[in-house]
């Protein structure tokens, strides 16, 4: 008795959104397996007990909700501008890197104003943050519209090359003078954080102001214009060709874009949880980003609520390190494995499986 996967002829709208779920339903399953050859004999807890801790703790503890979303919102904001672009065929995948550029940008400002007092302080960090992302960005848009160069190897190459611009300032010209001579930079001032809109906890104003742009995505995704001409040309080339959309225009605007709110997530993480720079600034969010993307269906709303899965990841890995002994590594295998699942699921939106012996019957008939 084989397996067969027989094509639907056309997408399956309600697999298209199943997916997703099926793949994490999968992840779990396997991540209690994990958890049964991981654990420790010693810590005397099941593997029901590793989920519960992974998946659960981190939500009904003191200020859950408030750490998810704060851990949520750059991931969040990444992944609504690399959305625009894999709509639009446009593969950016570089966010990290952007991201990071955007925090340095905006911690020039902090440290050009280190004492200066006044609430102009953080909307000019967000600018300059923002304009850094954009900036990075744009090298790939020049290059893939000028010399029509494969903007996924610019775009993640130019990640490394960020990393090593901050590892290069946090060392030299951004180093805090009373630091010791420690790779880090000034701590920022209070005109310099974002202030904290959920008292008690660490919930600042730029999870705020990600709700605001997964509001404004949906807008322009749903209702304007120019993601009207995203989706064309993103599932008919030939088609927006002949309608006149701008290839290269909506190039440079979706790679703008995703710059551009992934180096406004840069500096509003150093803004708020960091308050400062450090060589392990780089989290990973802008690769994580793309995972989010795509279990989103790169629609801002279920990019918001994957967000807040992979922000979960991060917070149960932390926790079952800490309560269980597990590896730090262990919130990269959920990531993986959620990745892995949704990419072999993905098969059923253009296929249904058939069982061989019961297609070779019902033909013979």
């Amino acid at each position: 008795m084989l397996l067969k996967l027989e094509s639907r002829g056309e997408i399956s709208r309600s697999m298209l959104y199943a997916t997703p779920l099926i793949a994490v339903v999968l992840t779990l399953i396997t991540g209690f397996f994990l958890f049964v050859f991981l654990l420790d004999p010693s810590k005397n807890a099941s593997a029901f007990d590793a989920l519960y801790t992974f998946f659960v703790d981190p939500v009904i503890a003191s200020g859950g909700i408030a750490e998810l979303l704060v851990k949520a919102t750059p991931i969040i904001l990444c992944a609504i501008g690399l959305s625009m672009g894999f709509r639009a065929n446009v593969w950016n995948i570089g966010a990290e890197g952007q991201f990071v550029i955007g925090a340095i940008t905006g911690t020039i400002v902090v440290l050009a104003f280190y004492d200066v007092e006044s609430v102009f302080i953080l909307p000019m960090m967000m600018v300059a943050g923002t304009l850094g992302g954009m900036a990075w960005a744009a090298i790939p848009a020049f290059l893939r519209t000028r010399f029509n160069t494969n903007e996924i190897l610019v775009s993640l190459m130019l990640t490394y090359v960020a990393v090593l611009v901050l590892s290069w300032a946090v060392h030299g010209p951004m180093i805090d003078p009373d630091g010791f001579n420690f790779p880090q930079t000034r701590l920022f001032h209070d005109s310099a954080l974002l202030p904290i809109i959920w008292e008690g906890t660490r919930l600042h104003l730029g999870a705020a102001l990600m709700l605001l742009v997964v509001l404004a995505a949906w807008l322009i995704i749903s209702r304007h214009l120019i993601g009207f001409q995203i989706r064309v040309i993103g599932m008919a080339p030939k088609a927006a060709s002949y309608a006149g959309f701008k290839e290269k225009k909506l190039i440079w605007l979706t790679l703008l874009v995703s710059g551009g709110l992934a180096g406004f997530a840069g500096i509003l993480e150093a803004a708020g949880p960091a308050e400062q720079l450090v060589p392990t600034f780089p989290q990973g969010y802008g690769f994580t980003a793309i995972i989010v993307a795509f279990l989103g269906r790169l629609h801002p709303v279920g990019i918001f609520m994957a967000g807040l899965l992979m922000a979960l990841t991060y917070l149960g890995g932390e926790n079952a390190q800490i309560m269980l002994g597990m590896p730090k590594s262990v919130t990269g295998v959920f990531q993986g494995m959620l990745l892995f699942y949704l990419l072999a699921t993905d098969v059923l939106i253009r296929y249904r499986v058939r069982i061989g012996s019961a297609v070779a019957k019902s033909a013979n008939a």
